[in-house]
């Protein structure tokens, strides 16, 4: 299959659905809840069905794994994994940072990646083995060598409330070492942040396949390495990511190991 194919697909989709996002950012008319702090809007419905419209005309024997509508088995060994809305308590309260998050996999490898702010209009993109671009122009990670000097990103799960214990000793262990550390709301452009050199690292867990896996292969493309916090190599089925710029990795797994896995 023609990735640039791909990647044409990919872009136009995030961008119909970024002026779908603009169009209802601050304009929301009912906010639902998944679960106790997870929040769905009739943006995030909205974004989804342009996308998932934009590949289907394009590639109708596609699968499609999308947060809200589920998974959907295609005729073919290709499947698009898309997050309409990453950020969506950011969007609900007013606040300009989420994103569009689309990746693309053949036999289950990442070979595609976008992600879109619709805010800022950075469109971060990376194809497997030819590198990531931020509005088409290459990026990399950063060259800082120890977390005290690092910048680190966070996020917390859904269920922070029934792990708070394990995810205030982790935050706690990073924040006493880096020389700051920041919680956007959007896994996917922390990812790409971390591709670009703004962050060194990110670590997350309870974390699902739509929120990773095109801000984990453009991170992997601009030199990032991800891993569980356990120093296994990261799969999209994983529940926990640790993505550095390679040079910390090591001084951060040791923040983030504290004996209980989850």
């Amino acid at each position: 299959m023609n990735l640039d194919s791909v990647k044409r697909i990919g872009v136009a989709a995030a961008y119909k659905a970024a002026d779908v996002l603009r169009a209802k950012f601050g304009r929301l008319r009912h906010i639902s809840k998944k679960g106790a702090v997870d929040l769905v809007t009739e943006a995030d419905l909205a974004s989804e069905q342009v996308i998932i419209e934009t590949v289907r005309r394009a590639f109708p024997d596609h699968g499609i794994l999308a947060e809200e509508s589920g998974e959907t088995r295609g005729r073919s060994d290709a499947c698009w994994i898309i997050d309409p809305l990453d950020g969506t308590t950011n969007f609900a309260h007013g606040l300009g940072f989420f994103s569009i998050a689309i990746a693309f996999a053949r036999a289950q490898d990442i070979v595609f990646g976008t992600v879109l702010n619709p805010v800022t209009g950075e469109l971060f993109c990376a194809t497997a083995d030819r590198g990531a671009t931020l509005n088409g122009a290459a990026i990399g990670v950063s060259d800082t060598e120890t977390v005290e000097e690092s910048l680190l990103v966070t996020g917390f799960p859904y269920n922070t409330r029934e792990i708070l214990p394990t995810i205030m000793t982790r935050f706690t262990h990073c924040v006493g070492a880096a020389q700051g550390v920041r919680r956007l709301g959007s896994a996917a452009l922390d990812l790409c942040y971390v591709a670009c050199g703004r962050f060194d690292a990110f670590w997350e867990q309870n974390l699902k396949p739509w929120d990773t896996a095109a801000g984990w292969l453009i991170a992997k493309e601009a030199g990032a390495v991800s891993t569980d916090f356990s120093n296994r190599p990261f799969s999209l089925d994983k529940q926990q990511l640790l993505t550095s710029n390679g040079k910390i990795h090591n001084e951060m797994l040791g923040l983030l190991q504290i004996g209980e896995t989850i």
